[in-house]
């Protein structure tokens, strides 16, 4: 690179002492090796000696400084003053020294002091990219040291993959070596200025006496300094740091959190992290309770080169164990509690992962009454803990899953002995094309399950029962339906199996596609099913022969084969109308042969209980959501399709069918010991029809609707509809709207319709404000409270004790769940309100309810703030025995 391009020099007298000025057409580009050494090259003037020329000072610079850091400099002119020992930089003036670089209209150099003062628009970008502009700056020749009037830092970081800027502005500050900035009387925020009043105060800032950022340690000091909102200060502390914007993870205390709670008391707790190295980190979080003491969390977190995992502790030595409810209803005979929770997950190799997600605890009511939560833990509806370790392996086409499971029952009137431990559960899933002559695709299935439950697990059929238990807990009563004690038919059936259930599953499948030259596509397939059953089950639940009669302990083995060949039929008739798009209607049939389902009822049912029948497996080869049924018999599939698509976006796809049983046992119409197939409509010879309607104008708004009609009456028997939209850039609003309607099912033990709708939405007032809320109603409960009347009335009548049941009012409307929340987001700032309201423990007939109020603050880089507050009173599923609120 050469040393001088394009230089224009004249050397005049200028008073007292010499000017070398050098002006050029265009700016000059000059590389010195560095500024300071070219300065040292000028001496005082010698009228004996000849005046050394422009380009003699520049090599001489050169030759003395090899080996240093290059200095480019890009100005309209520079002027040398050799009396002062002084030159300058006129003109937007730029100077790049390494990866620093300065800009300012005019810059000048004393060679005396070393020191490069900068004045006009002064803007200098360090090795970090953050940019620092002032009125004036005075700094040494490499630019880590000096002072700068009228500062303004912006600093550019990228947190979790977006872009982002901080901003520091002062008077006047100091720079250090380039790695500590000290700003009087400074201000730092993350908001970025208002647009049309920059003048104003960003949203929040925080103002102190001294802000010192220190860039090799990464931290932030402020002094005497105070929050601001709004430019109205909020809160102030004397001292306090913060790490800096670029760093994600950093020694020291977060957010505190606060407690108040009848049985806990008033406390708080604050949490310390710990960043012990780049790899691994600590958080310890002691929480202070009035009522109980001190409750301990300890979570440690650690990355290794293929993976991850996380250990997690909480436990406490309470104070007044005795505000909880004593066992079987409470741990009120519990002094200490506590749970473990860990989650883990390991690359072994591109193919294969393995990991795992476990919970424990020492009481089913530790987590709520103490606030921990964690996602594998479901609280509304069902309370319960899921753990399970898993192996996945993933080819090109084939997957591989291994996993094991443990369910921890959280509800009040979970019994764990009806709980199943499941390991292993295994699936294996290859496709290859199939061979000569065949082609198409074989597929191969395996499952194996292993799952053992020490007690069976029954369900009152509840149209059968004829009375009602009203337990009462600190004085509050609610439903419970009793269940059956004994197996019998007609009256109850069995969810889970006591003993031992080993199954394995095989399935080989074949299938091909064929056009003919009418535009006719035909599928024949084929495929073979084995079941090998071990059944040892734990006789002593049953407590009579019904069941034991089912599960002979002679006979342990059992299995079934099950051979199918079949055929799809489609034939697509397309029609191209131009403006109005693109018709298709398709008819299908499709024809399986099979022999019947053999063992009906004599073998366990623990994974194929949910069965759906719409228009997403009318045309599946066998219609059981599992591998512990299996569909039999001849069956013939009808339907046909009608598709829409324009050139402008519109969309409709519509379509009907029915199943039809052509010979041997439909498997639909013979329950097993969870009477799944009944009251499925697929019982009948003819089954219900089901239909599917979707419309979608553009891909911002969607319908679709799903149904189910009789056979024979053509009356609704099930019904989800569905509207999601979402109408910017017209109106800043995204919406959805659900309804569902399910006819009765008392052989499974739905003996009344189920019936509900949906809705959510978030409306943004303004880019930055918005309202979001979601409502559940459910429309079926007062058929359940009717019910419920009923059955006590009855038992009044039969034992007349006490006063007789009132009748309920006819309000068809429970607003089973609620979410309200408004908020304010933007660059720099998230500020949330939300109410919740839950059901608790529905599945079991309770009605407390679950109310929550949520605050969520977060000023970014600053830190994060969360202030929950239960607004319920004390329910009988949570183990308190006092009713004051919470």
């Amino acid at each position: 690179m050469p040393l001088l391009r394009s230089v224009a020099a004249t050397a005049t007298g200028a008073g007292m002492g010499q000017v070398v000025r050098t002006v050029a057409s265009r700016a000059v580009d000059v590389v010195l090796a560095a500024l300071p050494a070219l300065l040292l090259t000028a001496g005082p003037s010698d009228p004996a000696r000849a005046q050394p020329t422009l380009n003699d000072r520049l090599n001489a610079g050169a030759a003395k400084t090899s080996g240093q850091e290059r200095l480019l400099v890009e100005a309209q002119e520079l002027v040398y003053d050799n009396d002062r020992n002084m030159v300058s930089a006129v003109g937007n003036a730029e100077l790049h020294y390494g990866a620093r670089t300065l800009l300012a209209d005019r810059v000048r150099y004393d060679r005396n002091t070393g020191r490069v003062f900068a004045e006009g628009n002064v803007r200098l970008t360090d090795e970090t990219g953050a940019v620092v502009t002032g009125d004036r700056m005075e700094l040494t020749d490499d630019f880590k040291n000096g002072f700068i009037d009228s500062l303004r830092v912006q600093q550019t970081i990228e947190p979790r993959g977006r872009v982002a800027r901080v901003r520091f502005s002062a008077p006047r500050a100091e720079r250090v070596e380039g790695e500590t900035t000290t700003f009087e009387r400074g201000t730092y925020t993350a908001c970025e200025p208002c647009k049309t009043h920059p003048e104003r105060p960003p949203l929040w800032q925080v103002k102190a006496a001294r802000i010192i950022h220190n860039n090799e340690e990464r931290r932030i000091y402020y002094e005497d300094a105070s929050l601001e909102i709004g430019g109205v200060p909020v809160a102030y502390l004397p001292y306090f740091y913060t790490a800096d914007p670029t760093v994600r993870r950093e020694t020291g205390f977060l957010a505190p959190h606060f407690v108040n709670s009848s049985v806990l008391g008033y406390g708080i707790g604050t949490p310390f992290f710990w960043n012990i190295a780049p790899d691994y980190d600590l958080t310890i979080t002691p929480t202070f309770a009035t009522k109980q003491g001190v409750l301990g969390q300890l979570e440690w977190r650690q990355r290794l080169a293929n993976g991850f995992y996380n250990l997690r502790l909480s436990g406490i030595f309470q104070a007044t164990p005795s505000v909880f409810l004593p066992a079987p209803l409470g741990p009120g005979d519990r002094e200490f509690r506590g749970s473990i929770e860990s989650t883990g997950q390991f690359f072994l190799s591109p193919q294969w992962r393995a990991g795992w997600d476990v919970v424990g605890v020492t009481d089913k009511w530790f987590l709520d009454n103490y606030r921990i939560r964690n996602q594998a833990i479901t609280t509304d509806y069902f309370r319960e803990a899921v753990s399970t370790a898993f192996l996945i392996g993933q080819g090109d086409r084939s997957w591989f899953e291994a996993r094991a499971y443990y369910f921890k029952g959280l509800s009040t009137f979970d019994w764990q002995k009806q709980q199943p431990i499941v390991a292993p559960v295994i699936d294996y899933d290859k496709r290859i094309n199939g061979p000569d002559p065949l082609g198409g695709e074989v597929r191969f299935q395996m499952n194996f399950q292993n799952l053992t439950r020490e007690a069976t697990q029954y369900q009152e059929i509840p149209r059968t029962r004829s009375y009602l238990l009203t337990p009462t807990v600190n004085g509050n009563s609610f439903a419970l339906y009793p269940t059956c004690s004994v197996f019998e038919r007609g009256r109850c059936i069995v969810r889970g199996l006591a003993g031992l259930d080993t199954r394995l599953s095989t399935q080989v499948s074949w299938r091909r596609d064929f056009v003919d030259e009418f535009g006719q596509v035909w599928q024949p397939f084929a495929y073979l099913r084995t079941d090998a059953f071990y059944v040892d089950p734990n006789t002593r639940s049953f407590q009579n022969n019904e069941v034991t009669r089912l599960f002979s302990p002679d006979v342990d083995f059992s299995g079934r084969v099950m051979p199918a060949v079949g055929l799809e039929y489609r034939y697509p008739f397309v029609a191209d109308l131009g403006d109005w798009g693109v018709h298709t209607v398709s008819p299908i049939a499709q024809v399986i042969a099979r022999p019947s389902e053999t063992h009906i009822g004599r073998l366990p049912n623990e994974d194929a209980q949910s069965l759906v029948f719409d228009d997403t497996s009318l045309f599946q080869w066998d219609k059981f959501s599992g591998y512990d049924r299996v569909e039999g018999g001849v069956r013939a599939n009808l339907g046909a399709e009608y598709a829409i698509t324009t050139r402008n976006g519109f969309h409709v796809n519509a379509m009907f069918g029915e199943s039809i049983a052509i010979a041997g046992v439909n498997s639909f119409r013979r329950g097993d010991i969870a009477n799944v197939g009944l009251d499925s409509g697929l019982e009948t010879q003819g089954s219900d029809f089901v239909s599917r309607l979707q419309i979608s104008p553009n891909q911002n708004i969607s319908f679709i609707t799903r149904a189910r009609f009789d056979n024979d009456t053509f009356a609704l028997k099930r019904l989800e509809t569905g509207l999601f939209a979402k109408f910017a850039p017209f109106l800043p609003l995204d919406a959805s709207l659900l309804y569902a309607r399910y006819a009765a099912q008392p052989q499974l033990g739905f003996d009344h319709r189920r019936e509900g709708i949906q809705a959510s939405a978030t409306y943004s007032i303004t880019p930055n404000w918005f309202i979001t809320g979601s409502l559940l109603v459910d429309l079926s409960h007062y058929l359940e409270v009717r019910e419920l009347y009923t059955t006590s009335l009855d038992a009044y009548l039969l034992n007349p004790v006490g006063t007789p049941p009132v009748a309920p009012r006819g309000n068809k409307f429970y607003i089973s769940s609620t979410n309200i929340g408004f908020g304010y987001r933007d660059e720099c700032t998230t500020v949330s309100l939300h109410y919740y309201s839950s059901p608790i423990e529905t599945a079991v007939g309770l009605r407390e309810r679950n109310q929550t109020v949520l605050l969520r603050l977060e000023l970014r880089t600053l830190g994060e703030a969360n202030l929950r507050q239960n607004l319920s009173s004390t329910t009988t599923t949570d183990g308190i025995a006092t009713t004051s609120a919470r």
